[in-house]
């Protein structure tokens, strides 16, 4: 007897669906699974054996010929074991066929009928509603996660029993209900707070201006000056994450296998900090099937970089891609895949290999050319895409011991909304949600200078030696601290203090 079960796979982030075929029929007893599966999936044959045995159901000791189509895609993993069981019931007709068609299963199993948990089930919950499909069988640990997607009957098993007895009498599960409004709520506060940091009022200054517009930051200072400090605390200062964020991030965390199964949802803005040791691999992402790198899951949220020259070249140019077009593409043989890389790129280095240069506490010991090969270890191209550069010197004894803490992150994330929603109004019906991202076009329509602005940005143009990618990222921020103030026109005042803001192309190093 044939029988045919609806399941799933990932490519990237995306789900597509995988039937599970099985053919049990006279000859000799033996197991055939087809369809390009790698040894996890061959090594089904034996945890589906155990499992049926363990929990009193009959293996068919038939010929069994099983598919999975299409049979022309690599098949990875473990996840294919309970749909493999379910339709080895089938077929043996120790369960009925009318809602094979209408539910989608997945997940491990364990040799004593258990089921274990799976990557990616938010991405296959997407796809299943997609498909018109209506039931969703998964281990319980994805059920939270899954559950986010309505219009989806999702039911969480903990064992091969009880998907027996769902198959017998659809009624014995309850479809689990998720309020993912309501998980969004229920925000945890963070542990860190932007009033930990002492002084450094510039430094606050710009990190606001990168949150409210979404850009790009470099901090340069000697070592104890606290740039990373402020770079971890720039989420606190960040509008909180929409559904429709939430939803992705979650999608890339759950392929990668990092979600946490109490809450199933990714409620804070990610915060990525790699080692300046990283590899290639691991910052964009890797594998013979790509899953995804450290630039992918700081997608919507933080991407941290120290020691930002340390990092090897080929490393830092993969950064370029994504900067500019808010994605990252995985090349392989056998497939392509893009995934989402939309992230605010905070990076921190020291002013020159030995760190002191300009610290007025301790003597540098680097000569300029040594200096100047230290900056340009880090590309022009690169450079550019980065908005704000913001030197942050250390502060003396007393200042330290003396001085009072500094704003709350609350007070400055109610400004930083603000001028998000001013820019949501502005890019209405399109995909842009910050000024960091606008195009020639939008620069155009919503970067309009008077005559006195027009002639100092030519002047500083002409001072600094601004490329045109540089000059567009000064235009920008020019754009965020007017929506910072509530002002409808950029003017002088917002120009002037965009070009501080780009202190590499002063040229500043030696």
């Amino acid at each position: 007897m044939l029988s045919k079960v609806r399941s799933a796979a990932l490519l990237g982030i995306d789900a597509y669906e995988v039937t599970v075929e099985v053919d049990i029929h006279g000859g000799v007893p033996g197991f055939i699974i087809v369809g390009l599966p790698d040894a996890a999936v061959q090594e089904s044959r034996e945890r589906v054996r155990a499992a049926m045995k363990n929990v009193g159901l009959l293996f068919p000791y038939q010929k069994l010929t099983l598919n999975l189509a299409p049979a022309d895609i690599r098949k990875e993993g473990p996840a294919f074991d309970l749909p493999i069981a379910v339709g080895l019931l089938a077929a043996s007709e120790q369960i009925g066929f009318d809602q094979l068609d209408d539910t989608l299963v997945i997940g491990e199993l364990a040799l004593d009928g258990a089921i274990r948990s799976i990557n990616g089930a938010l991405s296959i919950a997407l796809f299943a509603r997609e498909a018109g499909i209506h039931n969703l069988i998964l281990p319980i640990q994805n059920a939270t996660e899954a559950a986010v997607v309505q219009g989806l009957n999702v039911y969480p098993v903990s064992s091969l029993t009880e998907v027996v007895t769902f198959f017998q009498d659809p009624t014995s599960l309850e479809p689990l209900k998720c309020d993912i409004e309501a998980i969004l709520q229920q925000e945890t506060p963070y542990d860190i707070d932007l009033s930990d940091i002492k002084g450094q009022e510039h430094a606050r200054r710009a990190l606001e201006i990168a949150a409210a517009g979404n850009h790009n930051i470099i901090l340069i200072g000697p070592p104890g000056s606290g740039k990373t400090m402020l770079a971890r605390r720039i989420p606190t200062i960040m509008p909180p994450l929409g559904i429709e964020e939430a939803i992705a991030s979650t999608r890339i965390y759950s392929t990668a296998g990092m979600v946490d199964s109490r809450s199933g949802l990714i409620t804070h803005r990610p915060f990525r900090s790699p080692h300046h040791t990283s590899s290639y691999a691991a910052l964009v992402g890797g594998g013979n099937i790509p899953k995804p790198g450290e630039i992918s899951l700081a997608h919507h949220g933080v991407l941290f970089l120290d020691e930002l020259p340390e990092f090897r070249r080929e490393v830092l140019e993969s950064l370029r891609q994504p900067l500019e077009d808010g994605v990252i593409t995985i090349s392989r043989v056998h497939a392509s895949i893009e995934y989402p890389a939309t992230f605010l790129l905070v990076a921190g280095m020291n002013p020159c290999p030995c760190g002191y240069h300009g610290d007025t506490f301790k003597a540098c010991s680097c000569n300029p050319a040594l200096i100047k090969k230290y900056i340009q270890r880090i590309s022009g191209p690169l450079l550019d895409r980065i908005d704000i550069h913001i030197e942050v010197p250390r502060l003396k004894q007393e200042e330290l011991i003396n001085m009072k803490p500094g704003e709350p992150s609350k007070v400055t994330r109610d400004r930083v909304v603000k001028a998000r929603e001013l820019q949501n109004k502005r890019f209405a019906n399109t995909k842009i949600f910050a000024n960091a991202q606008m195009t020639p076009k939008h620069l155009r329509e919503f970067c309009v200078m008077d005559d006195s602005t027009r002639d100092f940005m030519r002047q500083a143009c002409g001072t600094l030696g601004l490329s045109a990618r540089a000059f567009d990222r000064v235009l920008k921020l020019s754009r965020t601290i007017a929506d910072l103030e509530g002002q409808e026109r950029i003017n002088v005042n917002h120009a002037a203090e965009s070009i501080q803001y780009r202190s590499l192309d002063r040229k500043i190093w030696g």
